[in-house]
Parts: structure tokens; C-alpha cells; sequence
């Protein structure tokens, strides 16, 4: 039967659209887990049906068992990823944590690949058969589009405009954003429509540009898999995830001067404060190349 729930759905969502690791996904799992019991006691039976009383109700109980500010903050941060994964799948219609705030939540800084280890990644496949082919095309792409996971294995092939360098990906809540094609991204994946994707098609018929061994459209979890293999592959010992590559070009534009409104709207983030994370990462870059090369750092 069925969860209602949806725990493995979000641990997946925590994986690939997070990139979070192991032991901050047990967390996570841990406190909505609590959570989620506590509405089943109330006779909750389904994420649908939570609303902001709720919500406050299983706050209030929190700080009655007198836990310290920073238990209450932490679970508070999982249920309101959780409620964020609910919305972002379109299971729940709204976010009952939108209008709480527990203390001060500081955001983690993502990590990322130099641009040495995203070469050795996506020049990691072997390219003499069609998979090798596709692989070696998917990890340009998103290296080099900047797209959410589930964009890139969503993305039909009419959105890629080739003779204008451009692709159209649509995000989070439907909405459309317009992003560059690189020329070595370009030629990569013309190379995979002509040599590798005619191989895995066969004889279905559908215009998911990537696609897996059998000829369907390639899933989350399938993505996973293969970027893992080639992490491994290519010497990388940073937790990588598909997130990874996401926050590894938006880092790296930044270190190259892009403006940060630019970035917002290449990684099709609604609010600025979601992308100014990255100047974080930006400042701990100009911070180490002046401990680098000033004489008297």
C-alpha cells in the first residue's frame, strides 16, 4: 500500500534535489519521522490535510518538552524541507511552515568541484558506445545549463534551440527560463542525437532527449547512479551529488565575475536571497586567493 506520506519520495528529493549527506538525511528522517507520527496520533492521515494550526500545535509541543533552542530549530528546519518537497512535487497545494521562524537558521554553504575536478568528471566516460556517449553529453549539459535534476531528465529535445544557442527549461511551478547552450555542450549533444540516442530508442517513440538503456526516459534516481560511477571514476572523494554540478556552475560563474542577478535568473530562483548563498561561497574564494598571493596576508 501506498505511503501518504511520500518518506521514500523525499529521501530521494533529499538526495538528488538537496545533495545532502548520509547523516544530514538520517537527521532529516529522524525528525520527520516525529513528525509524522505525531499527526497520525492527531488522526492525520495524509500531508494534504496539515494546515498552519498543526504546524504551531507541533511546535508549541516541542518547546513544552523543554528541548534546547537548537533541537527546536533543527527540527524545524526538516519539516519545513519536508512541507517545501510537498509543494515543489505538486502533492500539497501550500506550505504551512511559510509563515513560522525559529530563531536564526544559518544556510549551509553547498559543495562544490574545482574546475579541474568537473573536467575529470565529465571527461570520464568512455564515449566508443552509445551509453558512454549519452553520459559523457548529460554531464556537459548540466554542467554547463546549470539545470535542476529533474529539469534535465525532463528536458524534450524541441527545447533545445541550435541554431540560436539557446534552451528553454522549465522549473520549479512551471515556470520557463531561457539559458545558453555552450559550444562544447553543443556539440556534445548533437554527437549523442546522432551516435547514441537513435541506439537506445529501438522503436519507441517519444522526444525526452535523455534516455536509459531500454529507450524510456531516464529517472532521477537513474542520474544518481551514473554520476556516482563516474565520482568514483574520476578520483573524486567530495560528497558529489547531482546538486553537486548545479552549485559547481553557478560557484564557478561568480568566480569568474558573472553579476549576481545574471546567476538568479540562469538558475531560475524566484527570490535574490536564494542566490546570494553563493556569494558566501564567492567571498571564501577571494578570501583564499588573498591569503594566496598578498605578501603580508
Amino acid at each position: 500500500m501506498p505511503d501518504p506520506f511520500m518518506i521514500t519520495e523525499y529521501t530521494v528529493f533529499l538526495e538528488m534535489e538537496q545533495g545532502l549527506s548520509a547523516n544530514t538525511i538520517e537527521a532529516y528522517l529522524h525528525n520527520v519521522g516525529r513528525y509524522i507520527f505525531w499527526l497520525r496520533e492527531r488522526g492525520v492521515s495524509s500531508p494534504g490535510a496539515v494546515d498552519k494550526e498543526s504546524v504551531g500545535a507541533f511546535l508549541r509541543e516541542l518547546m513544552e518538552l523543554e528541548l534546547a533552542q537548537s533541537s527546536i530549530s533543527r527540527n524545524f528546519s526538516a519539516v519545513r524541507s519536508y512541507h517545501h518537497f510537498l509543494l515543489a512535487e505538486n502533492i500539497c497545494r501550500s506550505d504551512p511552515t511559510e509563515s513560522f521562524e525559529i530563531g536564526s537558521r544559518r544556510r549551509k554553504l553547498p559543495d562544490t568541484l574545482s574546475i579541474e575536478e568537473v573536467i575529470r568528471l565529465i571527461e570520464a566516460p568512455d564515449t566508443s558506445d552509445p551509453l558512454g556517449i549519452r553520459d559523457r553529453a548529460m554531464l556537459e549539459f548540466a554542467y554547463a545549463s546549470g539545470t535542476r535534476v529533474t529539469e534535465l531528465v525532463t528536458l524534450p529535445i524541441p527545447n533545445i534551440l541550435f541554431r540560436e544557442n539557446i534552451v528553454r527549461i522549465t522549473g520549479k511551478g512551471s515556470k520557463e527560463r531561457i539559458v545558453p547552450l555552450g559550444s562544447t555542450a553543443k556539440e556534445k549533444v548533437l554527437e549523442y542525437l546522432e551516435r547514441g540516442r537513435p541506439a537506445l530508442l529501438g522503436k519507441t517513440s517519444h522526444d525526452t532527449l535523455f534516455l536509459n538503456s531500454r529507450g524510456g526516459p531516464l529517472t532521477r534516481m537513474g542520474f544518481w547512479k551514473i554520476l556516482r560511477k563516474y565520482v568514483i571514476q574520476a578520483g573524486i572523494t567530495k560528497h558529489t551529488s547531482p546538486h553537486t554540478l548545479r552549485h559547481s556552475f553557478a560557484t564557478h560563474l561568480l568566480e569568474g565575475g558573472a553579476d549576481i542577478r545574471v546567476l538568479q535568473e540562469l538558475l531560475g530562483h524566484s527570490n535574490i536571497a536564494t542566490t546570494e548563498i553563493y556569494t558566501h561561497i564567492d567571498r571564501e574564494y577571494l578570501k583564499e586567493v588573498h591569503r594566496t598571493f598578498h605578501p603580508r596576508a
